[in-house]
């Protein structure tokens, strides 16, 4: 059983999350029930698409921390748009163009001018922020079209037309990464990025590529986020990158590169809301809930990583105790049988 916890982060946190469900639900019986899951679906929209993202730019061992200003600048172009009078359907595609932009911006510097990727990101945090502040002039967009809002609507069972088109980038994006020729190029570059090279791997194109991606994402994220609330504050966005990055780490994305997987950010971002929505169903004051959300995302890497220490422990034991009983062929190995024949 330990062996599965090891090796499968989803299954960590699977476990992790079933015991809060019932924890929580033994406290508050009214909070198992699928108006709940249809909350949580509905609140981990944005973060899933942010997280998503950020995954596509870690597993290329890089990091993007510009993500929640594209989401802001996306927003912010949408919301322009739609007051001035354009059609929603142009308006969603300047925004889509407006996150593209932004991720092939990041990736030009990263993948073709050699800045590191922490630099480059760091500056377009404030770039596009700062952007998107001169266009609102500091002020909220608000008077969204009911058309925009309806996307976030309710079809049945919890789900809207933009959980729909999220759950299908979701499949799409597994499917990706794991069943094409240059989907594991991303895997490949993120582990060894001179040795993929080496092998033919377009390492520029592939960074340039994942940058662009999360860009793409972004962008979404920002209709998902305006058509949810109706309006569009001018700190849109603000901080959902490190949310991202700490969704990312606990999925089992490896900041080194080359690890990580759909199914453990997607688990992530489940847990990381289940956990904020039963702290506000629990009437917990909102001042506790970054420290216990942090103490509780903690508390399962630290757990994480001492089972991944104790399966350590037993592997090298097997492996001493099989080499301890190895035996010995009239006193001599292979090398010395050489070394003698040569004599």
């Amino acid at each position: 059983m330990l062996d599965l916890f090891a090796r499968n982060r989803v299954a960590t946190l699977l476990v992790i999350l079933v015991v809060a469900y019932a924890a929580i639900g033994a406290a508050a019986p009214g909070y198992l029930s699928g108006a709940t899951a249809s909350t949580v679906l509905a609140s981990s929209l944005v973060l899933m698409l942010i997280s998503l993202g950020t995954m596509v730019v870690i597993v290329t061992r890089n990091i993007d921390v510009s993500s929640g200003s594209v989401l802001g600048l996306s927003a912010a172009v949408l919301g322009l748009s739609l007051n001035a009078g354009v059609g929603l359907p142009l308006a969603v595609a300047l925004c889509m163009l407006t996150g593209v932009a932004a991720g092939a911006f990041n990736g030009l510097m990263v993948a073709y001018l050699g800045i590191p990727s922490i630099v480059a990101t760091l500056g377009t945090l404030g770039l596009y922020r700062g952007i998107m502040l001169v266009m609102t002039g500091g002020r909220w967009i608000e008077d969204l079209p009911q058309d925009l809002k309806a996307l976030a609507g309710n079809l049945g069972l919890g789900f809207s037309v933009l959980t729909v088109v999220v759950v299908a980038i979701i499949g799409g994006l597994w499917l990706f990464l794991r069943r094409t020729r240059f989907g594991r190029f991303f895997y490949a570059v993120g582990d060894n990025r001179a040795a993929a090279h080496h092998l033919g791997v377009p390492v520029r194109r592939v960074q340039f590529s994942a940058f662009v991606a999360t860009g793409a994402c972004a962008a979404l994220a920002s209709i998902v986020y305006s058509a949810q609330i109706g309006f569009i504050p001018n700190q849109a966005g603000n901080g959902v990158e490190l949310k991202a990055i700490a969704v990312n780490v606990l999925g089992g994305v490896s900041l080194l590169g080359g690890t990580g997987s759909v199914a453990g950010v997607v688990a992530a971002v489940i847990f990381i809301t289940s956990i904020d929505s039963a702290l506000v169903f629990l009437k917990i004051p909102a001042y506790w809930n970054d420290f216990i959300a942090g103490a509780l995302l903690l508390s399962v890497l630290l757990l994480d990583g001492r089972i991944r220490q104790v399966i350590d422990h037993r592997i090298r034991a097997r492996r001493y105790a099989v080499h301890d009983r190895t035996p010995v062929v009239e006193g001599r190995d292979q090398t010395s049988k050489a070394l003698e024949a040569g004599l």
